[in-house]
This record gives C-alpha cells, structure tokens and sequence, in this order.
C-alpha cells in the first residue's frame, strides 16, 4: 500500500515540475533578446562619430541605419565606395609604373594627379558639409552634382588605365610584339619578291650602254664596208691539237672580258682558239669588235652567227619545232589565248633561245675537233686552263663542278620526280653540277650519242610537265651518268648574288663566275666583286668611252 501511495504522488506532480521549468526558459530568452536589442539600438546611437566607408562592421551599421532612415545614403555609400576603389586602382598603377620606370614623366604624373583629385573629391567643402557630416540630411541635388563628378573622374581613369594597360599586361604586349613581328616579315616578304622581280627585270632588260656599243659598232661597219670584209676560214680553227673554247652570247663586250682574261692568264696564248657564236642581230657588232680590238698574244677568234650552222633547224631541233608552234598558236588563237593555254616558261625568250641550246650541238657543230671547253659569257678567266685539256674523264663526256652540299642542289630541286619517266631513271639525291665552265669529250659524246638524248628529253617535256624552265635540267638529263666531277677550284660560282663569298676562295679560282641576276655590266652588280670583272674591260676602245659604260 504504501508503495502505491508513493508512485501515485509521483505520477501527479511531473507534468507540472516540467510545466514551471519550461516557462522559466521562454522568460529568460525574451530577457535576453531584449538586452540585445538595447545594446545594438545604444552602440547604434547616430551621435556615435564612427563613420568608417569601407569594410568591416562600420559599412553594415551605417548601411543598416540608411535603410531605417534615408535611402539617399545607400546611394552616396555605393558612389563613394566606387570612387574609393579607383583611388586604390589608380594607387596601384601609379605604383606599378614607378617599379618599371616606363613612361615616368608622363604616366606618373598623370597617376599621382588622378589619385590626388580623387582623395580631394570628397575633401570639398560643399560635399563634405552636404554629404559627409552625419548631423545633417544628404542633399538629393549635392548628391547629384557630386556622382556627376565622380563619373567624369571615373571615365578618365578608365581612359588612362586602359591606355596603360599595354605597359604593363604582358601577355598583351607579347601579342602586341606577335603581331608586329608578322606584319613587318609580310613587308619584308613583299618587299624581297617586289625586289627580286625588279632584279630579274634590270637582268634581263639590255642596258642602254650595252645597246649604244653595239649600235656604234655596227655603224663603223656601215661607214666603212671596205675594212670589215668577210675573211677565209683560218686552218686553226679546226686544228684538235690547239686549246678550243666556245662562248654563245650576244652581249659584246661580255664576250670580250671572257676572251681577254683567258688570254691574258693563258700561258701560250697563241695556242688559244674561241668560237663565237652569237645571233643574227650582233653578228655584225661582234665581228668590228675583234677586228678592232684584236686578241693579243696570237690567239685565234672566230665569230660566227646562229644561221650560220645550217643543220640546226626546225625539222632536226625539238626546240626550234616547239618554237614555230609556239608562234603559230599564237597568232592562230590569240595573245590571250596563248597566254591561257601555255605555261609561263614557253613565253620565256631565254627558253626558247638557241644560243641557250647551242651547247648540246657542239660535235656537229665542230666535227674535227676532240675536246672543247664551254665557257658562259658571265665568267672571268684568272688562270692558265691548259690543264683542263689534259684531265682524264674517265671516259665521260662532260668535265663539271659539282654544286650540292648537304641537301641542296641534288637532282630533286631540278626535275619533277613526281613523273614516272623522271622517277624511274634517275636517282633524286643525285648531285647536281654548273654550267658555265665545261670541258667536253666530243668524241665520247658521240659515242654515248648525248645529242640524240637531249632531243629525247626535250620532246618528252614539250608541255612542261618534266621541269620548267633553262638548260640545267636538260644538261643534267643528258649527261647524267657521262659527267665528272672537277676540283672546286676550277669553278667558284655565285658573284651575282652571293655576297658571302670569301677572297681567299676567289682567288684561288681558275674560272669565276657571276651566276645569277646581279651580272657585272649592270648597275646592280655587287661593288666588292666588281672590279673582279672590269679590270678586263678594254677601257681603250674608244665607243666603251662613248657610251659611258659607267665603270
């Protein structure tokens, strides 16, 4: 009994003990929440001088006490806040600039001046009293007047900032650099190709010295027919036991620095024999020349014209045959027609040019001889070439320089190895040789039969389709497996247009040559080989002076 008494007490009395402690908690967090409140409306009292702009808990109260009382102020924190981030914006440029010295005078100047102007904006005494004093009201039109102020301020320091900006953002300045780099190698591209066709053009154009001395010529022989009578054929111009060489040109007083500068440096000069050839159109003017101006020491010139060899003609030439039909395809379709339907190269004079394929004629053109050395009209002679004569070829037929180093000059620069008539006979890392100083077997290449070869090759590349343009890649053709390769020393190339050539390597040449654009009788001949050429100019002769060569 007394046990039940005892828990039915229990049971009762609980719910009221949890009933009393639960009220004692709501009263005590009201409490609490009350002095709360007190506390943050007493720090929060506006006679407090905190007015702080920025961060912290400074910016919340006074953003907390503008929404309660003035919506201006919301408004003037954020301007002012704006102004306050370009200040340090400008602050930090300005200190960038000194660390890189660019632009010191100007740039530092105009930093510090805007960064002043910005401190001194809110300084004023209109907007501080107006704005800035917590006593009193924020004055809708100050506030106007002084956002409009700060905007104008804010565009100059953008505009400043972003014309900076270049100065100091790398990766712009890299991209800046980048594309400076490019335009000015578009220029220099341009310009190498504008001045490479001007090159080409003055190369091949006839300089107005050059064509006044053959006019002069042939105006001595048209005032004076009695002197320049055609002579007899002189037995030395067939003899295999003298030195022979031949030149085909048309440019006369090329062809004279070729002739006297291997007559002066040859030894034996009256064992010398030339063979000239040129074009109907200055036979005349280089025959008065060499009866004029004799060769000294007793060597042999003989001059002769194109037509003269009767053989070369359209029915037994490839070239004069594609030649005719070049012309008649041009007349019977028209300019542009022929334009359109023919490449670039069969328009090109020096392609079709006989005297540029005299050379792969040269045993029927001098039946009776055993050897004979070609020469371009672009060389100078600077020693004795007897010895020439008495190199073994091995019984090839062409004696030449070879041209290639590493991988330049091989065969596949010349020829297209993309045809199966090319790719099939010929081996493109082949070392490519010069012309312009060769010594020819003319019995072996009567032999090998190298003239019915290069018919062969020249009628198989009718349409272009083989290489494009020149004798060098027929020469190549035709002599492939028939040249020997001669000591460099024999032949130092490159004067008309490698400015890098060394002296020592040039005089130590038997034969140089002025391959390339920049030949010697013209104006845009290099000046430190020059001289290399002229002093084999017969200055004497008097029409050399009359025409004012220049040199």
């Amino acid at each position: 009994m007394a046990v039940a008494v005892r828990g039915g007490r229990g049971g009762h009395s609980s719910p009221i003990r949890n009933l009393f402690t639960y009220r004692i908690f709501i009263s005590a967090l009201f409490t609490l929440l009350f002095v709360a409140t007190l506390s943050v409306i007493f720090t929060s009292n506006p006679s407090t001088p905190h007015r702080q702009s920025v961060t912290g808990n400074a910016y919340v109260q006074r953003t907390y006490l503008a929404l309660n009382s003035d919506p201006l102020n919301t408004r003037l924190d954020l301007i002012h806040k704006q102004a306050t981030d370009h200040l340090t914006l400008v602050n930090a440029y300005a200190s960038y600039a000194r660390k890189l010295k660019l632009e010191i005078a100007r740039q530092l100047m105009m930093f510090e001046d805007m960064a002043s102007t910005f401190a001194q904006l809110t300084m004023k005494d209109n907007y501080k009293t107006a704005l800035f004093d917590p006593e009193v009201a924020v004055d809708d039109d100050v506030l106007r007047q002084f956002e409009k102020e700060v905007k104008d301020k804010v565009k100059t320091a953008r505009t400043m900032v972003a014309e900076a900006k270049e100065s100091y953002d790398n990766q712009l300045k890299i991209q800046k650099l980048k594309d400076t780099i490019f335009a000015v190698n578009e220029l220099f591209i341009k310009a190498k190709k504008n001045g490479a066709f001007a090159s080409m053009v003055a190369a091949k154009s006839i300089p107005k010295s050059l064509h006044c001395l053959a006019m002069r010529l042939v105006e001595e022989r048209v005032a004076h027919p009695h002197k320049y009578r055609e002579e007899e054929p002189k037995p030395e111009f067939e003899d295999p036991a003298l030195y022979h060489y031949a030149i085909f040109s048309g440019n006369v007083i090329a062809v004279s620095v070729v002739v006297n500068s291997a007559v002066k440096n040859a030894e034996e000069p009256w064992k010398h024999v030339f063979h000239i050839v040129t074009d109907r159109m200055n036979v005349a003017a280089m025959k008065v020349w060499f009866r004029m101006r004799p060769v000294e020491g007793g060597a042999y010139v003989e001059v002769k014209a194109v037509e003269d060899f009767t053989f070369i003609n359209s029915s037994y030439s490839p070239v004069l045959r594609q030649l005719e039909k070049e012309k008649y395809d041009s007349e019977s379709m028209g300019d542009n027609a022929a334009k359109d339907s023919h490449d670039v190269k069969l328009r090109d004079p020096k392609y079709f040019s006989m005297l540029n394929h005299l050379r792969f004629y040269l045993p029927e053109m001098y039946p009776k001889l055993h050897q004979i050395l070609l020469l371009d009209d672009d060389v100078v002679v600077q020693k004795d070439l007897t010895e020439l004569w008495n190199i073994d070829l091995d019984g090839k037929v062409n004696g030449a320089v070879e041209t290639c180093f590493g991988s330049f000059h091989r065969y596949s620069q010349y020829l297209n190895f993309s045809h199966p008539s090319i790719r099939d006979k010929l081996n493109p890392k082949a070392c490519a040789w010069a012309y312009g100083m060769n010594i020819f077997d003319l019995d072996a290449w009567r032999r090998e039969k190298c003239t019915d070869q290069y018919h062969y090759w020249q009628n198989m590349n009718e349409n272009g389709d083989l290489w494009k343009s020149g004798a060098l890649p027929l020469g190549l053709l035709t002599f492939y497996t028939s040249t020997k390769s001669l000591e460099k020393s024999w032949h130092v190339l490159g004067l008309g247009y490698n400015p890098s050539i060394s002296m020592d390597q040039i005089n130590k040449a038997a034969v140089i040559h002025f391959n390339g654009n920049m030949k010697p009788w013209l104006d845009i001949a290099m000046s430190q080989y020059k001289n290399l050429w002229t002093k084999y100019v017969d200055n004497d002769m008097e029409f050399v002076q009359m025409c004012n060569f220049g040199l």
